[in-house]
């Protein structure tokens, strides 16, 4: 099954007055590259988190934002007014003389004048997160889903092209040998006491550097195994990539051996749909 590295998943829930929302992004890559933002209430739990994503996910450049918002009044800051009286009647002890509204606005930037209650994160908080989080992933392992069929066909497509092409060839491939032979047999009759002997051997030798036969057979065998892995095997981006590397080979091959207009024409269409493929199985996880 081809799954793309694109994909886009969000989820969202309320916990205990708190609205947890989570959104996963990702862009293709050669590893997991994972860019996260996570509000400090759950920074103690980012190494679990990133676990959910790395073994999920699995390959890609992934930006995961966790957004946390409060829903619920809450009380949580803690005002210290013996504090405060004792900061302001040494205020006013040192000052010669000034309003109370002044000693207090001094008062409450001192130190732990204002704090705040700590909330910490209870395993059902944490329970709750997890949940989400692997919402999100459900998600986006959705949306790698259908960019994959996409992907999928434009594939197929492309290595379909690639096979018509190769088809294509064979008739000009006789063509171009009996115009070398016919070329060089004109030349031939232009000269006099030439061993013909050994002007068929270098003949042979010629039209044996111009026989493509193999990379014929070698370029019909890349494709069929392109399309068996792209058709059977899980997480096959890499390996579709090196194929397609092995189909440019011979490709190139052919190409430099055609030794004919028609043949050159049908290369340059190969190597064209040669490239959208290895740009789309970039995108391959």
């Amino acid at each position: 099954m081809i799954l793309s590295m694109t994909g886009f998943g969000r989820a969202e829930d309320v916990f205990e007055g708190k609205k947890i929302s989570i959104d996963i992004k990702s862009l293709n890559s050669k590893s997991f590259d994972l860019n996260i933002k996570i509000p400090l209430r759950y920074k103690e739990k980012e190494f679990e988190v990133r676990k959910i994503l790395n073994d999920r996910i699995i390959r890609g450049k992934v930006d995961c934002y966790i957004n946390l918002e409060n829903l619920e009044e809450s009380n949580d800051v803690k005002i210290n007014k013996g504090l405060i009286d004792s900061y302001m009647n040494e205020l006013k002890n040192i000052a010669s003389d000034g309003p109370d509204f002044e000693y207090l606005k001094m008062a409450v930037r001192l130190p732990d004048a204002i704090t705040s209650r700590p909330d910490e994160l209870n395993e059902g908080e944490w329970e709750a997160l997890a949940k989400i989080v692997n919402k999100a992933v459900d998600k986006f392992l959705e949306f790698r889903k259908t960019e994959g069929k996409i992907l999928h066909e434009e594939l197929e497509r492309n290595i379909r092209n690639i096979d018509k092409s190769l088809a294509e060839v064979v008739p000009y491939e006789q063509v171009r040998i009996d115009a070398v032979k016919e070329r060089y047999l004109k030349t031939l009759k232009e000269f006099e006491n030439v061993d013909e002997t050994r002007f068929y051997q270098e003949m042979a030798y010629f039209t044996e550097k111009l026989d493509i036969q193999e990379e014929k057979v070698r370029l019909s065998q890349h494709l069929k195994y392109y399309s068996e892995v792209m058709e059977n095997e899980d997480f096959n981006g890499k390996k579709l990539g090196f194929i397609s590397q092995e189909i440019g080979r011979e490709i190139n091959t052919l190409g430099s051996k055609a030794n004919h207009a028609e043949i050159q024409k049908l290369v340059v269409m190969m190597k064209d749909d040669l490239e959208k493929i290895k740009e789309q199985t970039l995108n391959v996880l």
